[in-house]
Order: C-alpha cells, then sequence, then structure tokens
C-alpha cells in the first residue's frame, strides 16, 4: 500500500513538473524578456467631501415701530374772503374819422409825332444775259483700225469685216436771250401811324350812414356774502402700526450612514492544505480572492421641523405681526360751506348815426383809336428774270469698215498688234449766257410814325377826415378778495405720530459642515495578468542597489543594513507596500514598477 502511494506521488510530481514546464495559454512569448504574472490591485482616489450638518439660515432680530409726540393745529373754523367792488373805469377817446374818400384826378397827355424818311423800292433789280457763242475746235485722235491678236503658225486667225458708227462731228447746243418781264404794282403805303385819343370819366360818390360807436359796454357787480355749517369729525391722535412677535424655530436631530470606501475584492496567497506534495513550499501557495467590506461613518444632522400655528418661518425664527389700529378722537369744526361771491349786470354800448361821401368808382378815361393813314404808289415788280433758251444740235455720225478677229489661232500664237488711223472732226463747246446784275431803284417817301401813344397824368386828392369824441372802455368791474380779520381759527392737539413701523431684521447665519475622506474606486482589480519583469540574469546588485536607493528617497524602510544591493525581505516588503499604495501591479520587479520609481 506504501508503495502504491509512492508510485502515485512520484507520477503527481512527475505530472507537476511536465506541466510546469509548459507556458500558460496567453502567455507572452518574446525572445529574450522575461514574464510573470502579477497581482492587479483595484486602483482608488481619496476624495474629500463636505457635508450639510446644518443648512445654512438666518435668525430674526425685531426692531419694535418708533413714535413721537407731534403737536398740530387744526382748523376750526374757517376764514372767509370778503370782496371789494371797483366800477369800471372809462376814458375819452378822439379820433379821425373819414368824412370823404380820396380820390384821383386825370388830365390827358396827347399822342405825339415825329416825321421819318424811309427809301421805297420803285423798280425791283433784275439780271441782263449776254451770249458768248459755241466755239468750234479740230481734235485728232487716234481710233482702231483692226483689232490685236494672235498669229497661229498651224491654224491662221479667221477675220470678217465689221461696219460700225462713228463720231463725225460732236453735238453742240446754241443759246438765245429772253429779256426780263415787268408788271406795275400799285400798293398802299403807310403815311401815319394809328394813334388813340383819350377822354375823363370823373369820379363817382355816394353818401354813407353808419352807426358809430360813443360808449363801450361795460359790467357792475354787487356782493354775495359766505355761509358756514357746523361739521362734527374725526381727529387721529395716534398713527396705526405693527407689533412682531418671535419664537425659536422648532428642529430635530437625524443621523445618516455616508459610504467612505466601496465594497470590493483582492487577492491574497495562502497555504494549501498540508497534504501538499511539492517539496518547494512556494509551489504550496493558493491563489484566493477575499471579499473586502465597504466603509461607512456615521453623520448627524439638524433638520428645521416648523413653525408653531399662526407663526411663520423667517430663517432660524418664528414670527407673528400683530397690527394695532390707529386711535381718533371726535371734534367739531366751523367750515365754509359757499365762499364770498359777486353778481354782475352788463350796460350794452352806446351808438350814434354819422354821414360821410363814400368812393364808388374812382375817375378814369376811355380810349377812341384813330387809325393810320396811307396814301397809293405805283412801281415796276419783276415778274420773270432774263433767261436763255437752248437749242441741241446732234452730233454727226458716219461709216467705217475695219477687221475683226472671229477665232483665234489655236496651237502657236504670235502677238499681232492692233492697227490704228489718225481722223480728224470738229469738237464744240456749248453756247453759254453771261448775267449782268440790274441794281432796285428806290424813291424817298415821308411819313408821320407815332412815337407815343396819348396817356394820363393822375393827381391824388387825399380822404377827407372829421374829429370825433367818444367813452372808450379802459378796465371793466372787477372784485378783489379782502381776508377776514385774524384769518381762520385754529385749536392745539397732540397725538402719536408713527415714525418707523416695526421690521425684521434678519442676520444670516452660515451652514455647518462635516468633512470625510472617502477613497474612490477609479479601476477594478483583483486579478492577474502577465506583466513584463526583470529576467534574473538582468537584476544586478547595481540595479538592486537603485531599487534601495529610490524607495528610501521616497520614505519606505528597507531595514537597517540600507542600501546593501541585496533584494532581502525588508526590500521586497518596502517594494510591495510602494506597489500597493500607487496602485501597481504586486509581485515582482516588473517595467511599471521601475518606471514609477524613476529607475532605468
Amino acid at each position: 500500500m506504501r508503495t502504491i502511494n509512492y508510485l502515485f506521488s512520484g507520477l503527481l510530481t512527475f505530472l507537476a513538473l511536465g506541466l510546469s514546464a509548459q507556458p500558460e495559454p496567453g502567455m507572452p512569448s518574446v525572445p529574450g524578456k522575461c514574464y510573470a504574472k502579477c497581482l492587479i490591485q483595484d486602483q482608488y482616489e481619496t476624495v474629500t467631501e463636505q457635508f450639510v450638518s446644518k443648512n445654512a439660515s438666518s435668525r430674526s432680530e425685531i426692531i419694535g415701530a418708533k413714535f413721537e409726540t407731534v403737536t398740530d393745529k387744526l382748523l376750526k373754523k374757517e376764514a372767509a374772503a370778503s370782496l371789494s367792488i371797483s366800477g369800471a373805469r372809462f376814458e375819452k377817446v378822439t379820433q379821425q374819422v373819414l368824412a370823404k374818400d380820396g380820390s384821383s384826378n386825370l388830365s390827358v397827355v396827347p399822342a405825339k409825332f415825329s416825321t421819318s424818311t424811309r427809301q421805297l423800292l420803285a423798280k425791283e433789280g433784275s439780271t441782263t444775259l449776254s451770249v458768248v457763242p459755241a466755239k468750234v475746235e479740230t481734235v485728232t485722235e487716234q481710233v482702231l483700225v483692226r483689232d490685236a491678236y494672235k498669229e497661229i503658225k498651224v491654224v491662221p486667225a479667221r477675220f470678217e469685216t465689221v461696219t460700225e458708227d462713228v463720231m463725225l462731228e460732236s453735238a453742240y447746243e446754241t443759246v438765245s436771250i429772253i429779256p426780263a418781264k415787268y408788271e406795275t404794282v400799285t400798293e398802299q403805303i403807310l403815311v401815319k401811324d394809328a394813334y388813340n385819343t383819350l377822354s375823363i370819366i370823373p369820379a363817382k360818390y355816394e353818401t354813407v350812414t353808419e352807426q358809430v360807436l360813443v360808449k363801450d359796454a361795460y359790467t357792475t357787480l354787487s356782493t354775495v356774502p359766505a355761509t358756514y355749517e357746523t361739521v362734527t369729525e374725526e381727529v387721529k391722535i395716534a398713527d396705526a402700526y405693527t407689533v412682531i412677535e418671535k419664537m425659536p424655530m422648532q428642529y430635530e436631530t437625524t443621523t445618516e450612514r455616508i459610504e467612505t470606501s466601496p465594497a470590493t475584492t483582492r487577492w491574497e496567497k495562502k497555504r494549501a492544505d498540508k497534504n501538499c506534495l511539492s517539496a518547494n513550499p512556494d509551489d504550496c501557495l493558493v491563489w484566493c480572492v477575499v471579499e473586502i467590506p465597504a466603509s461607512y461613518t456615521t453623520i448627524t444632522k439638524r433638520v428645521a421641523k416648523g413653525c408653531a400655528a399662526g407663526y411663520v418661518s423667517n430663517g432660524d425664527d418664528c414670527t407673528k405681526t400683530v397690527e394695532v389700529p390707529a386711535q381718533y378722537a371726535k371734534r367739531t369744526i366751523e367750515r365754509l360751506k359757499t365762499p364770498a361771491s359777486t353778481t354782475s349786470v352788463t350796460i350794452p354800448a352806446k351808438y350814434e348815426t354819422r354821414s360821410y361821401q363814400k368812393l364808388v368808382a374812382p375817375a378814369s378815361t376811355t380810349s377812341v383809336t384813330v387809325p393810320a393813314k396811307y396814301e397809293t404808289r405805283s412801281y415796276q415788280k419783276l415778274v420773270a428774270p432774263a433767261s436763255t433758251s437752248t437749242v441741241t444740235i446732234p452730233a454727226k455720225m458716219g461709216k467705217r469698215s475695219f477687221q475683226k478677229m472671229v477665232a483665234p489661232a489655236t496651237t502657236e500664237v504670235v502677238e499681232i498688234p492692233a492697227k490704228y488711223e489718225t481722223r480728224s472732226y470738229k469738237k464744240y463747246n456749248n453756247a453759254t449766257a453771261v448775267s449782268t446784275d440790274v441794281a432796285p431803284q428806290y424813291v424817298t417817301a415821308k411819313y408821320e410814325k407815332l412815337d407815343a401813344e396819348a396817356s394820363t397824368t393822375s393827381t391824388e386828392t387825399a380822404a377827407q377826415y372829421t374829429t370825433r369824441t367818444y367813452e372808450k372802455l379802459v378796465a371793466d368791474a372787477t372784485s378783489s378778495n379782502v381776508a377776514a380779520v385774524g384769518g381762520n381759527t385754529f385749536e392745539t392737539i397732540t397725538y402719536k405720530k408713527l415714525v418707523e413701523p416695526a421690521t425684521i431684521r434678519r442676520i444670516d447665519v452660515p451652514a455647518e459642515y462635516t468633512t470625510i475622506t472617502k477613497r474612490k474606486l477609479i479601476k477594478a482589480g483583483g486579478f492577474s495578468e502577465w506583466r513584463e519583469i526583470v529576467c534574473d540574469a538582468d537584476v544586478t546588485t547595481d540595479l538592486v542597489r537603485r531599487v534601495q536607493k529610490a524607495l528610501m528617497d521616497r520614505g519606505y524602510d528597507i531595514g537597517p543594513a540600507g542600501t546593501d544591493n541585496v533584494m532581502g525581505t525588508a526590500t521586497k516588503n518596502a517594494l510591495i507596500k510602494y506597489q500597493k499604495e500607487k496602485g501597481l501591479p504586486i509581485g515582482s520587479l516588473d517595467f511599471e514598477t521601475l518606471k514609477s520609481l524613476g529607475v532605468k
């Protein structure tokens, strides 16, 4: 039986060694690098929060109403004004009034003439013509006898005789003179301009009767005395005011649990049972998940419960306002019912009748037109100017013959120039007419020219006035108030006047706080994962020394030996403590921890 146990134990050991030699699934495999499973712990941050243990509030301070004693005069009897009457006042006014309208006197200024001399046409001008006969000259010119042509060696050119009309003598014109024609014309010529004669129509008047003011209208006044009545009224002897009552607010105490650290889990190494078959104790360690419960703290708060019936919340206090009414007393006075007044009577204005001459139509003139004077005279008027008549002599034509090419040669061409002959004929330049202007003839005539039309001159006759006197109203009747002797009658009373009403002054009471430090989970851990670590061959004494120095610089205890360049128990414990506090992977000298320590 013992032999079987040994065999079974040996088999388990073989299997364990075989399995440990095999890499786990997901393990990184980079040549030259080392890896280990490190515990990844929860990452926290420390948060400080303030909780209100007592809310901000205010307390009330009552300021009572303030009074002052006031002495005042109250009306006992109203004063009434008496009226004094001032009668209307007049003054005598003298003014100029129209007796006769002004007018204009007219006198006639006759038309003026002057004798003028002017040139009148006796015979219109014309043109005389003289004939310049046609001139004949002999003209010699070259005329075509035969067209130029091309001579063909193979096929000679063919010609035909052509007869055409040629000019023997050019056409020309003969001119004959037609003399100018006149006729005797009789017309009326102005001897004296037309003008106007004027006659005067005198101004017209009529007698006008009108009403004129003698005395202005005015008013007379009479007085009506004032009347009184006895009145009983209430007089305030003390102002209304308010009284404010205060009592403290009612509170109750409450408690509240606040989480300071959330519940979490972590991995812990624990020893396996005593039947572990491995000779190495580390092979018998077991990773276990351990639950860490949440942490809490209890805070106490004061919470307002409310006010008693009839009171209202006013910060930390409860207040109630009580109204105290005003106080009154009765008194008797004589009050003015109707003030003194006046009655008025209007006296109408006075008028009288007067007559004067009023201009109906001003002086004017009538105009008679005297027509202009004319006389009869005769002169020769040009009916048709001198002209010419032209007779055209046609050109003379004759016959001539020459050879005209019908078909040119079709092969080699020899240029044969055209032939010309000289001939003479008479060429005429047309006869022309030469004109000579004959100036018109004038005679001298006299007539009377109007220099100025007949006109009138006006002499103004001023209007006539007479003097009259009437009574003009200067000031109408008026009344003036005269205050009664002694004026109003007063009596003295004393009463309490409210200066400041009762008020509540609120005094702010700040809130009370309780400070709690909490650990806030940033990233959950509680698992292990592969991380790159420093290989055993690279864990040199120099690297250990630098790690120990970095831990000491940060205040960690690595034991009494200090930087002994040995990764002993004290150094490992200090390193694990640093990893836990910094939230780094726990269990090996990994590169993330070296980076955090600033060790390269």
